[in-house]
């Protein structure tokens, strides 16, 4: 990710995107409503010092987001955004000549995250060096790179949604070429970008599905959207679990009913939202969405009966008066309550720290 200036908070905050984690059904009866505690940190996952040594074991000195799937065997999937390796600067994203990938992968069978989430492996080019999963140009103002913003696995196969960054802009702003899926059917290893399942940006840069979060429910994969850059609302799709590829089978919620017509949907939240993550939460029976709220330099959560909504008042989780330059909060597919945990990124240092808040069933 590229540096931004710092927001009108003073937290000097960074790209990144968004994701979400699949659901099962509800155990208990559903609540009314929760509420939720301020984060603390759990461990550091990434870097120098961190609990997965990744600048000595994958060459992964500085990277962010970390979008985490459940793949469905055991494993959960977690992607991160621009990493570099050996020349990092210690401070945000670059220099270019730094090892820099635009994205790559850690996997995990660690249920235990009360002490941190233990990598078993990273997805690697060469023994000790983390690869990039999705291939970008590095040209600024035709495609900078390529960033995973969500992921889901159905039936097996793996899928990223990713946006292609044409140039970034001012604070809290980027601008995007198309976002699209990508699909791996060897346990993210290697990726193929399908070239049907593409949401172009508009000449306006406005385009309702540049930044997503997947989430699998009931037969159903949903698909929350947000413009590029973190000013936007929240729009809604969904697709048979089956037909993820299958742009035409997208059905868009237009506020009353779901239509073929991408144009029609509405907002289901109002912005100003950046990398969004959503999960369905078992413990509470709710539907819980995370994300930055560039105005407040915050991590929030709201909930809702539904994926359409009504969603409800943002509930500060992580403020960044206390982690400055924060950014991300992609919720963990594992993380069914009453304890919430959700991978943060700091611009400085530029890594991925898992964090823990807690939940109450109203």
């Amino acid at each position: 990710m590229r540096p931004l200036l710092p927001t009108l908070t003073g937290a000097g905050l960074l790209l990144a995107s968004a994701l979400v984690a699949s659901a099962g059904e509800p155990s208990p009866a559903p609540s009314d409503g929760v509420t939720v505690t301020r984060g603390e940190p759990v461990a550091l996952l990434t870097g120098a010092g961190s609990i997965n040594a990744t600048d000595v074991r994958y060459q992964v000195h500085g990277t962010d987001l970390g979008i985490m799937w459940d793949n469905g065997a055991g494993e959960v999937l977690m992607a991160f955004g621009d990493t570099y390796g050996e020349g990092w600067g210690g401070n945000g994203a670059g220099p270019r000549e730094a090892d820099w990938r635009c994205n790559v992968l850690a996997k995990s069978s660690d249920r235990d995250l009360a002490d941190g989430m233990t990598f078993d492996t990273m997805v690697q080019d060469r023994p000790g060096h983390a690869g990039q999963l999705l291939d970008c140009l590095q040209q600024n103002g035709v495609e900078e790179t390529v960033i995973p913003t969500a992921g889901i696995a159905v039936g097996g196969r793996s899928f990223i949604h990713y946006m292609s960054v044409n140039h970034w802009g001012p604070p809290g702003q980027w601008f995007t070429n198309h976002s699209g899926i990508a699909w791996s059917d060897d346990d993210g290893e290697t990726w193929t970008k399908d070239p049907d399942a593409v949401w172009p940006n508009t000449p306006e840069w406005d385009s309702k599905f540049q930044m997503t979060a997947f989430v699998r429910h009931r037969g159903h994969v949903y698909l929350f959207g947000t413009p590029n850059g973190r000013w936007g609302d929240a729009h809604l799709a969904r697709v048979p679990a089956g037909k993820v590829l299958d742009k035409d089978a997208y059905r868009y919620w237009d506020g009353s009913d779901w239509s073929p017509s991408e144009a029609a949907a509405v907002p289901v939240a109002d912005g100003p939202i950046g990398e969004l993550s959503v999960q369905y939460n078992e413990y509470t029976g709710r539907w819980l969405m995370t994300y930055l709220d560039e105005s407040r330099a915050q991590i929030v959560l709201r909930d809702a009966p539904g994926p359409t909504g009504p969603w409800g008042d943002e509930q500060v989780i992580v403020d960044g008066a206390e982690y400055p330059a924060l950014y991300g909060g992609f919720l963990h597919p594992w993380s069914c309550g009453p304890d919430l945990y959700f991978a943060l990124t700091q611009w400085g240092p530029y890594n991925v720290t898992l964090m823990r808040s807690t939940l109450t069933r109203e």
